[in-house]
């Protein structure tokens, strides 16, 4: 939009080989699905194409039991997929095509200290010489994670409602190597276009490809489950038991490794209210909603506050100037952006908190309801009336124009939509919406199970009397 952007980043460039260390520690690899594919496109679609040439399509889970023995789930029943994608390569993407853009500078090694809304005024500190240095602007956007200082210096200035949660759950990284076909290759040891799951009832592994045939895992566990895992033994024990056909892949000697190098990482939900002040500052992503990461969405959601941001500047007709009207005066207030930010907070909020929760939710989905024949059953009755009332698929390139004008299209969506196709397939549906659909169509399922309960009762009793006259 022509805006004069200057990005403060307090960490090295990430593209630099001196960075690639301390990016190792956290490899945890990105699901990118419809919402975030929508999101870029809506910002820029060529880039959106060339970020989608380094992913890995996954088109369901791949459950593995206690035994060895795999199901594939897939997704969707039109074939739509999430994908996997490297996040230090999508970090690097994201910079060289921030770094092309004519009116955007890019300042690594530059820490925020605080914020001055009122006077438009950030104190940013240059890492290298220690120099605190004095930067104006008009709009400050605040897109520096879970533990933002944005946020932070918001909270003097507006009464921010502010929820943070650990749950007693952590996670830790593990990595399967490629291994090497007859001609001595690399190749993937997994299928790769399934997202592997080991769901153990209160904890699970997980697994997500690489471009390089590895797979990046990940192991979900309550705090004390970790605590007990202190020798050697304890964790090999301990993965011969639960995940005997993992640590075959995983590998004994790696396995150990990774335990002592990787870091046990906590799970946090933060919820915020409101994200802006005036028209000086917005927050975004992680900084306003910090979610757990079943159901994949926290990059997607992210990248979707670009893109309702973005619709919401364009309804408001938000046109920066040079300099901006009043620039230079701290009482001076753009109407349109306060608008617009105003908006934000207030339409983007309930979508949150919806998303947040469903994350929340789908963790016991992936450790234990997979397993289920409950679960296998209404999926399967979900899918069939999906195909009855939605007999053509919607694709996210038809989406493509109203998303880049309009926040959420689809208000009242039609016909049975499962809830992980609304979430992850239909950037059309906001978050809200799609849960409170769910909810209804909930009801509906359990009516179908009790009455399918009570039919069987009756058909049971029935043949029991026609028995017991016969004898």
């Amino acid at each position: 939009m022509n805006w004069q952007v200057e990005i403060y980043e307090s960490r090295p460039d990430l593209r630099l080989p001196s960075s690639k260390v301390a990016t190792q520690q956290r490899s945890i690899n990105l699901a990118i699905s419809s919402r975030g594919i929508a999101a870029l496109r809506a910002v820029d679609a060529s880039a959106a194409d060339r970020f989608m040439e380094t992913v890995i399509p996954m088109r369901g889970r791949m459950i593995h039991d206690r035994h060895g023995n795999l199901q594939s789930q897939p997704y969707d029943r039109d074939g739509q997929c999430i994908n996997s994608i490297d996040r230090a390569l999508l970090n690097e993407e994201l910079l060289e095509e921030a770094s092309a853009v004519p009116n955007i500078r890019l300042a690594f090694k530059h820490k925020v200290l605080s914020a001055d809304f009122d006077q438009r005024v950030l104190v940013v500190q240059d890492v290298t010489s220690g120099t605190d240095i004095r930067v104006n602007f008009d709009l400050c956007i605040g897109a520096d994670g879970s533990y933002s200082v944005i946020r932070r210096q918001l909270m003097r200035v507006v009464r921010m409602n502010f929820q943070q949660e650990y749950i007693p759950h952590e996670y830790i990284e593990l990595k399967v190597p490629a291994g090497q076909d007859e001609h001595g290759k690399p190749t993937f040891l997994l299928d790769p276009n399934h997202l592997h799951i080991w769901p153990r009832h209160s904890f699970m592994l997980i697994a997500l490809p690489n471009k390089d045939k590895s797979f990046t895992c990940t192991l979900f566990a309550p705090t004390v489950e970790f605590d007990r895992l202190i020798t050697r033994e304890d964790i090999l024990l301990w993965f011969q038991n639960h995940f005997p056909d993992a640590l075959s892949l995983l590998g004994e000697d790696k396995l150990l490794e990774d335990f002592k190098e990787n870091p046990r990482s906590p799970l946090i939900t933060t919820k915020v209210m409101p994200y802006h002040y005036k028209d000086r500052c917005v927050i975004l992503g992680d900084a306003a909603h910090s979610m757990v990461p079943f159901y994949g969405q926290g990059l997607n959601c992210g990248l979707e506050d670009v893109r309702v941001l973005l619709t919401l500047l364009r309804e408001e007709c938000v046109i920066p100037c040079a300099p901006m009207p009043g620039s230079g005066d701290p009482d001076f207030i753009d109407q349109k952006l306060c608008k617009a930010l105003s908006r934000y907070s207030e339409s983007r909020h309930e979508d949150v908190v919806a998303i947040c929760k469903l994350a929340m939710d789908n963790y016991v989905e992936m450790r234990h309801s997979v397993t289920t024949p409950f679960y296998i059953f209404r999926k399967a009755l979900e899918d069939f009336l999906f195909s009855l009332t939605c007999p053509r698929p919607t694709s996210v390139s038809s989406m493509a124009e109203p998303l880049s004008h309009i926040a959420f299209p689809t208000v009242n969506p039609r016909g049975w939509l499962p809830l992980y196709t609304m979430v992850t397939f239909r950037p059309d549906i906001s978050y809200a919406t799609a849960r409170r659909k769910a909810a209804r169509q909930a009801i509906i399922l359990t009516t179908i199970a009790r009455l399918g309960t009570v039919a069987v009762g009756a058909t049971s009793f029935y043949f029991t009397l026609r028995t017991l006259r016969w004898l």
